[in-house]
């Protein structure tokens, strides 16, 4: 025990349940402060737009309504977003394949272009044409 302590106090009381702390935040406000992972605010949102009341699902979750409305309104904007992607990545994919190729065929015609025109230096000046036989 310590010197200043006298004998009828205890050290550290047990928190009453619902009792007030002494920053002024009560038991239930504790939940307001924490972090919302992804899926709980997908679940919410998806509550809002299923037609539950906004003020009565801001004070069961103890969030703002204000808060839940701009979890809605991000919510929307994603899938909004998302509706303008472009739907095909296969398509995108079987494109870029087709390109490739492409520029394949092309370096092969140059290449054979340029093997002809080296033979060509190289053959003797006679006329293609067929024997008189």
């Amino acid at each position: 025990m310590r010197k200043n302590q006298g004998a009828f106090e205890q050290p550290n009381p047990a928190p009453v349940e619902g009792a007030r702390r002494a920053t002024g935040t009560g038991a239930g406000e504790t939940q307001k402060n924490k972090r919302w992972s992804a899926k709980r605010k997908r679940d919410a949102v998806l509550r809002l737009l299923r037609g539950e009341d906004l003020e009565t699902l801001s004070r069961e979750l103890n969030v703002s309504a204000a808060k839940l409305s701009r979890w809605r309104d991000d919510f929307l904007a994603g899938g909004e977003a998302q509706l303008k992607v472009r739907p095909s990545l296969a398509k995108d994919r079987e494109i870029r394949e087709l390109h490739r190729k492409l520029g394949e065929l092309t370096m092969e015609v140059e290449l054979l272009r340029e093997k002809a025109r080296k033979l060509e230096e190289r053959a003797p000046d006679f006329p293609w044409r067929r024997s008189r036989r």
